[in-house]
């Protein structure tokens, strides 16, 4: 005998054949039949403050886990709200899958003013998504899904959007089958390719290797330690290979001394890197030049057609050509690639005092909290970090200020990070981006998430401010009022310390992660100042 039940519980039925642990969103009277098959299913339901709230805990939940981030997300508004998170996970290429609801067939785009309506919701997220569907029959539903993760799992991973007309929610889907999910290999490197990049890089006097957040899960250290070449991580790749690495390079390619060792070397193999301007060439001079033989390794066929061309293209996943090339690597003496990255670390000395002091920061941060997993949002330290923050791992270093650039993200991408795994996690925000997103205080309260919030509290927006004043501009709009957050976070349920001394910091650091909740320290620029310059 069949039994009755909706498609929206068909769908949950779905998710957890394919291992959905967790959802973020927000109920509304669009959603509701989405939520009747929850209880009892195993997947733990996040309630953020705001769509874009959502979003961003999908986000960090994804570059912590590996797995896609799941929004449930009502209609319109809601689509509307959640559209900032999604562009920033498409910059990024953040696998996040994002169900919405749409008004019912013969109502949606009809001009009548049914509650949530837009024209064309779908077209409004198809440019911050790998594709946009609607579900028209709930026959359709499964392989919607599958075509979702095969994004996921098979391609350059990036936000999904299903939409199912509330008609189709409400619809019989007791006859449907449960199919197993589709086992999805990632494309490797054609044999001649993998030749070739074997006998370019050890015939090679001066190799170098960039690394993206596309080569973040893969063996790019061993590969930089069988070839002798120094390893340059953007920010999203950083800690594949650890602090103090002798061919470590953690240092910014929009940097002098990193564009001098690449534009010196003879053969780059650039992996799982869009050399995004953002990383390359975050001052827009025009100066990143790459004169050597380019071989570039990537997901996205496509891509690898703009900007630079290569000598030699290979599609592939980057852990799948790196475990294929590591058994070609010679056995022959090491060349200079120790001294080569040393040099381009003495870049590290040219960065501006208030960097330094920020890095200072950061890995007092890094060592205080072994394995901690640190999320920016776009704020002066997070700027300072992707300079040259040496991680000790790789996904511990992420935030928004690349790509996209969105502010609000830091706290919601951090309580995403901390429900994916058991890592201490800190938040980065300063007080203005801190209020893009400060209703999310409660929504770590709620789930009890043990996040800490490290807080530049500088009244304004510190980093316009100074950008202005460099330009001769007026500094217009960037003192803004900041309300007393400690009282608000407080209200909200965090435990909360001002650090006025740095030599308070660690122990303030320990007893934050090791709480059942979350805590805000807040510090100002006299706590800067007191960290050294070395």
């Amino acid at each position: 005998m069949t039994t009755s039940i909706s498609t929206g519980v068909y769908l949950t039925h779905l998710l957890r054949q394919y291992g959905v642990e967790l959802v973020f969103g927000i109920p509304g009277v669009h959603t509701v039949e989405l939520y009747r098959g929850l209880t009892g299913s195993g997947i733990r339901h996040i309630t953020p403050r705001h769509e874009q709230g959502a979003g961003f805990m999908a986000d960090g939940y994804a570059r912590a886990s590996g797995k896609p981030g799941v929004c449930f997300i009502i209609t319109g508004p809601g689509m509307t709200n959640i559209t900032t998170a999604m562009g920033q996970a498409y910059g990024d290429s953040i696998p996040m899958l994002v169900i919405s609801t749409v008004n019912a067939h013969g109502r949606m785009g009809s001009g009548e003013g049914w509650l949530h309506e837009l024209p064309n919701q779908q077209a409004l997220v198809s440019g911050v998504c790998a594709f946009s569907r609607t579900v028209n029959r709930p026959e359709e539903l499964a392989g919607m899904l599958a075509q979702a993760f095969a994004v996921f799992n098979g391609a350059r991973p990036r936000p999904v959007h299903i939409e199912l007309p509330i008609n189709v929610m409400l619809a019989e889907a007791g006859h449907l089958p449960m199919p197993e999910p589709m086992q999805l290999s990632r494309p490797g490197p054609a044999p001649a390719a993998l030749a070739e990049t074997a006998r370019l890089l050890a015939g090679a006097a001066r190799p170098v290797i960039l690394a993206g957040g596309g080569a973040a899960r893969a063996e790019i250290g061993r590969l930089a330690e069988a070839f002798d070449a120094p390893l340059v991580m953007t920010t999203n790749a950083r800690g594949l290979l650890p602090p103090g690495h002798p061919l470590a390079v953690p240092l910014s390619p929009s940097l002098g001394s990193t564009r001098a060792l690449i534009a010196g070397a003879d053969v780059v193999l650039a992996i799982g890197t869009e050399f995004g301007l953002t990383d390359y060439d975050m001052n827009e001079d025009g100066g990143f030049a790459l004169p050597g033989t380019l071989i570039r390794v990537d997901l996205d066929p496509v891509h690898m057609a703009r900007g630079i061309t290569p000598h030699l293209a290979i599609v592939s996943d980057a852990a799948g050509f790196a475990e294929a090339l590591l058994p070609l690597a010679p056995a022959g003496p090491q060349k200079d690639g120790a001294a080569r990255a040393a040099r381009a670390c003495k870049g590290r000395d040219d960065l501006p005092e208030a960097y330094l002091r920020d890095l200072n920061l950061l890995s007092l941060v890094r060592d205080t909290l072994p394995g901690v997993r640190m999320v920016g949002d776009s704020t002066q330290l997070t700027y300072a970090g992707n300079m040259n923050y040496e991680a000790a791992a790789p996904g511990t270093w992420f935030n928004s200020a690349t790509g996209f650039g969105t502010l609000g993200y830091g706290l919601p991408a951090a309580i995403g990070a901390k429900l994916a795994d058991d890592r201490p996690v800190v938040a980065i925000s300063g007080d203005g981006g801190l209020q893009f997103s400060l209703s999310e205080l409660a929504s770590a309260s709620e789930a009890q998430v043990p996040v800490v919030l490290l807080l530049h509290d500088n009244s304004g927006y510190g980093e316009i401010k100074s950008y202005m004043i460099a330009r001769n501009i007026p500094t217009l709009g960037v003192d803004i009022y900041t309300p007393d957050l400690a009282k608000i976070a407080s209200a909200s349920g965090w435990h909360v310390e001002r650090v006025t001394d740095v030599v308070q910091l660690p122990d303030f650091l320990r007893e934050g992660a090791a709480r059942s909740g979350p805590t805000m320290l807040i510090f100002g620029d006299d706590l800067r100042a007191q960290l050294p310059l070395d």
